[in-house]
């Protein structure tokens, strides 16, 4: 019994002491009834226990969830303290329903779109400052100093960072002259038209001419290597119509203008315009080469420009009557009188004395034969050699009428060459040679 009761005593040391007085716990009836509320003190406490480490896990998980609180609301403050210049006053807030990293994407983009407006509204004020400058420096322009309208002085005087303040009501104002202006231009943009149109039909005619030129000066037969050969030839190379019509159209503006674009003055006659208009048609300029004279004619050609430097005084005499003829065909044939074998009369003032050798007057004189001009030569020289080539001379004299105060002519003498070789006439008639034309079924 002693024994016991000792091994008792020695698991009652062994027990927790309590927490409290043991005046408020049911005291055991036996060893069984104390056995048994060791027991339920056991899972009171196991209980206890368990619901200790739920509240502890509670109070962890409150903390974690605080602690997420306080970041979320420092990175909304910042947020907010980073968007609010540009909330607008007096609007009223808005809670976000989602987390701080939704409302940071959610700023980052709305962030990014404010830039590109702003980036548009500075681009915007670039532009209207450029168009206010460029309305400013377009309305002091000397070219308007005599212009004396409001909306012009409004313009001049009023600040360029004004200047769009007062655009819509000068575009008002303005907007009914627009339409009258509009419609000026528009007749004038016809007539133009018109002009272009016309000055391109005469380009292209004085053109044609050129091509005509040369194809007039082929020369007659009997000239050795001459013969069938154009005296003048004409190369150069044209626009096309659009770029024809190009530019006429600055040849017709600068001729309303008055001045070239690198400030030449223009004169404005036909013949000036036209020479204008045929100088743009051939942008590259033309090339012109005529044949050489020579005693030998040979196809030898020369540039117009070295015509001074390479040919004699004789040969550029020559050259110059041939081309002469030349023109002189060509007008014949602009006035339907091709088939006319005459085309006018030319009096050379003493040509003897710069081309007194024979294959050039004899040159000369077939050309001119062949295109239908009659060549009247002049000269005070009494060259046998140059006379002889010539099938009518007629020599005159200086007479004077003193009594009547006058100068004039007479005829001193006439040497006809083919007539002075008939026989003495016999009171019959004769005929010397005949010429017959047949004409083909087909003509």
């Amino acid at each position: 019994m002693i024994g016991r009761l000792a091994t008792r005593k020695a698991e009652l040391e062994q027990l927790p002491s309590p927490s409290g007085p043991l005046d408020t716990l049911t005291r055991p009836r036996d060893v069984d009834h104390g056995r048994e509320l060791i027991d339920e003190a056991a899972d009171e406490v196991s209980a206890a226990a368990r619901e200790w480490e739920e509240l502890r896990q509670r109070h962890a998980a409150a903390q974690a969830s605080a602690d997420a609180a306080k970041q979320s609301a420092s990175g909304f403050r910042l947020l907010a303290e980073s968007l609010a210049p540009y909330v607008p006053a007096g609007e009223p807030a808005r809670a976000f329903d989602g987390d701080v990293e939704e409302a940071q994407a959610r700023a980052t983009e709305l962030t990014g779109r404010l830039t590109a407006a702003q980036q548009q509204v500075d681009e915007a004020a670039a532009r209207v400052r450029a168009a206010a400058d460029t309305l400013a420096q377009y309305a002091t322009e000397k070219r308007f100093e005599q212009l004396d309208t409001p909306v012009r002085q409004q313009v001049v005087s009023v600040r360029r960072d004004s200047l769009p303040e007062h655009a819509e009501e000068w575009a008002e104002a303005l907007r009914p002259r627009l339409r009258t202006l509009t419609d000026d231009l528009a007749q004038i943009d016809r007539h133009r038209s018109g002009i272009v149109t016309r000055l391109q039909s005469m380009v292209e005619g004085a053109i044609r001419t050129l091509r005509s030129a040369q194809r007039v000066s082929r020369l007659p037969d009997g000239l050795g290597d001459w013969s069938g050969q154009e005296f003048l030839r004409v190369r150069f190379t044209e626009l096309d119509d659009a770029d024809l019509a190009t530019a006429l159209g600055e040849v017709v503006d600068e001729a309303a203008a008055g001045k070239t674009a690198d400030g030449r003055d223009v004169k404005r006659d036909g013949l000036s315009l036209l020479l204008r208009g045929v100088r743009a048609a051939v942008p590259k300029g033309f090339r012109v080469d005529m044949l050489k004279p020579d005693s030998v004619l040979r196809t030898e050609r020369q540039r117009v420009s070295e015509i001074r430097d390479v040919f004699s005084g004789g040969q550029q005499l020559t050259a110059a009557i041939i081309l002469y003829c030349t023109l002189a065909a060509l007008r014949a044939n602009n006035r339907g009188r091709m088939r006319n074998p005459h085309s006018g009369v030319l009096f050379l003032d003493n040509p003897i004395g710069r081309a007194s050798a024979g294959y050039l007057l004899e040159l000369q004189r077939a050309v001119a034969s062949a295109l239908g001009v009659q060549l009247v030569y002049t000269t005070g020289l009494f060259d046998a050699g140059a006379l002889a080539e010539f099938p009518l001379i007629v020599r005159l004299r200086n007479d004077a009428d003193l009594r009547a105060g006058r100068k004039y002519l007479s005829v001193d003498a006439t040497m006809r060459s083919r007539l002075d070789e008939l026989p003495d006439p016999d009171g019959t008639a004769r005929l010397t040679s005949t010429r017959v034309y047949t004409k083909s079924a087909a003509g």
